[in-house]
Formats: structure tokens, C-alpha cells, sequence
């Protein structure tokens, strides 16, 4: 595909989250209402996906566009030494399911990204995130895969190109991110 192609393709993809307005709307109360009470974001995925965990995870922290207090915020795709020695001792399926296991805490909020909605260690991290009581965010792309069933709710990305929904994913990411600045108080401290 040419280049004019993949923008159409990006475009059309783009197109189709305005369906997810007052979804994301509902997030971004779900997100203020966690910090407000003293609660963490905590970000989880693969690859593409654990990047834009780290980045959004990291615009909430650091900031995002206003200089303001940092927000709670963590990636469990950063800890090499975490990551590795769970890996090598129990298996990466459930390297984030522990951490989360470690950290989280009812009324916490945790983001699942994973675009096929199938990633086995992203599955098992929105079920301990059940058993914790920690609201999960599932983020996929058109079909959801299983995350869909597990997650309490899951923005599906229109597509089923794994660039597609990445792109749609650190989209939605920032539109967040901004939202949070400009409608929460997060006036420096």
C-alpha cells in the first residue's frame, strides 16, 4: 500500500472513535474519580503496546502539555529486573497479573492494552485485576478477543491491522491525558 492509502486507512480507522465519545467521557470520570480518592492508574501490554504504556503512563506523571502536580500512575512493562526474574521463575504469562498482585488495590483503575484482545499475560492481569477489585480498561482492537469478557469495559478499536489500532490506541491515550489536565485540579503542588 502506498503511502496515500495508508493515511485513507488511518483516516477511515480514525473516523470511527467518534463513536466512542461518551465512553471515553465516562473514563475520564472514572479516571478523576480514582485519583480524587487517592487511587493508581496502572498501564499493562506487549510491544507496541508496552511502549505506549510507559508513554501514557509517563505523560501522567511527568505531564502531559500544563505544568501541575503528577498523577498516580505506573507501567508494569518498566521493571527489567521484575519482569525478568518473574519471567524466568513462573513465566511470562503472568508477569503483570503478579505486580499487579503486589501493588494494586481496590478502587484502582488498571488499562489492558492489547490489540488482538488474546495476549495470555494481558488476560491474566484483568482477571487479577477482578479478584482485586481493581476496575480494568480493556484496550483491542475489532473483536476484543477474550479481554472483551474479562475487562469491565473494552474501547475496540474499528480495525484489525495491529498498526491501525496502535495508532487509535495513543490517540485515545492523549485525548485522555489532556482531558485529565484541563478538567481535573491538578494545579501544581
Amino acid at each position: 500500500m502506498d503511502f496515500a492509502g495508508t493515511l485513507a486507512a488511518h483516516a477511515e480507522v480514525i473516523a470511527g472513535l467518534a463513536a466512542f465519545d461518551a465512553r471515553l467521557e465516562r473514563l475520564i470520570e472514572r479516571m478523576r474519580a480514582t485519583l480524587a480518592a487517592g487511587g493508581r492508574i496502572f498501564w499493562a501490554g506487549n510491544g507496541g503496546s508496552a511502549a505506549d504504556c510507559q508513554h501514557l503512563a509517563a505523560e501522567l506523571v511527568v505531564r502531559y502539555r500544563l505544568n501541575r502536580r503528577a498523577l498516580a500512575s505506573i507501567a508494569l512493562t518498566t521493571d527489567t529486573s521484575i519482569l525478568t526474574a518473574h519471567a524466568n521463575d513462573f513465566g511470562f504469562e503472568t508477569v503483570f497479573a503478579r505486580q499487579l498482585e503486589a501493588l494494586g488495590r481496590p478502587g484502582d483503575l488498571l488499562m489492558a492494552i492489547s490489540t488482538s484482545g488474546t495476549s495470555p499475560n494481558i488476560l491474566a492481569v484483568a482477571q487479577a485485576a477482578r479478584s482485586l477489585g481493581v476496575y480494568c480498561v480493556g484496550w483491542t482492537g475489532a473483536s476484543g478477543g477474550r479481554l472483551i469478557e474479562l475487562a469491565d469495559e473494552c474501547l475496540c478499536v474499528p480495525s484489525n491491522v495491529t498498526a491501525r489500532i496502535q495508532e487509535a490506541h495513543i490517540l485515545i491515550g492523549h485525548w485522555l491525558c489532556e482531558r485529565l489536565e484541563t478538567t481535573l485540579d491538578t494545579s501544581a503542588a
